[in-house]
């Protein structure tokens, strides 16, 4: 059976997967600061050996939602330069070609389907 695509431009709530901030790689967050953009920030500095620069930062503080999310619920960085927006940002729900591991907690669209096959299968 083949799996269906996750549509994003189709979700009613498009930031709710900005929840809890992204990943992003140090080279790429450089150039998102250079934007000047107020109020977005990044934390949490450590060493990836995925990114390609070795090391991440996180869009977010802790638990709280991603410091580049405007009042509207829209991607500041999207809003000014869609090529600056972090590569974890545009690929999810997806994680290098598969659905993310948090794609069941964070995206309303994997969500609404697991909670289908959960009342299938329990009929």
């Amino acid at each position: 059976m083949k799996k269906k695509k996750i549509e994003c431009h189709k979700c009613k709530t498009q930031s709710k997967c900005c929840s809890f901030g992204a990943w992003v790689d140090l080279e790429e967050a450089k150039k998102i600061l250079a934007l000047g953009i107020k109020g977005g920030d990044f934390f949490h500095l450590e060493g990836d050996d995925i990114c390609p620069s070795g090391y991440r930062v996180g869009t977010s503080y802790e638990n709280e939602p991603c410091s580049f999310i405007t009042r509207e619920g829209l991607c500041a960085i999207h809003k000014i330069d869609y090529n600056l927006k972090p590569a974890f940002c545009k690929e999810f729900p997806y994680e290098n070609g598969k659905l993310s591991s948090f794609a069941k907690q964070l995206c309303v669209i994997v969500k609404a389907r697991h909670k289908q096959k959960s009342r299938r299968a329990s009929k």
